[in-house]
């Protein structure tokens, strides 16, 4: 038995996620670091480049120093590491899971594996120095 309109909603809603799949691909390959949350984390830490995860929060000035720091690195190796942004507030369970007591922490994934762990605002010079550790 079909049901012309649980086929359509279903066609929408297959087409949706598409769109977004697409947009983070599409992201990815400009070089801009993606937004995470539960939705996306496993897949993008489990990729097959290594995998930079800036843990930040809205409220954390320190978090906002880095953000242009995070860009332009990104900028610079998005091609050789994917660079992505989790929002603690709205994703605990994630920042909990990797012990994230301290905003920003960046941690550096290897095959769905944390491999490296910075905290604080380091500025660029230390966050590069370890970001090329895991280049090839």
């Amino acid at each position: 038995m079909s049901d012309p309109e649980l086929n359509k909603i279903l066609e929408e809603k297959a087409k949706s996620i598409m769109e977004k799949a697409q947009m983070t691909e599409t992201k990815m390959e400009t070089k801009e670091p993606s937004n995470l949350s539960s939705d996306n984390f496993e897949k993008t830490i489990n990729s097959s480049k290594p995998v930079i995860v800036d843990f930040w929060a809205e409220w954390c000035a320190p978090c906002r120093y880095m953000l242009p720091v995070f860009e332009k690195l990104a900028k610079k190796y998005g091609d050789k590491m994917i660079f992505g942004r989790l929002n603690v507030d709205e994703n605990g369970d994630i920042a909990n899971k990797y012990q994230v007591f301290s905003i920003p922490t960046f941690i550096i994934f290897v095959k769905g594996k944390p491999v490296d762990v910075v905290i604080g605002a380091v500025g660029e010079k230390n966050l590069e120095k370890t970001i090329t550790k895991y280049l090839k």
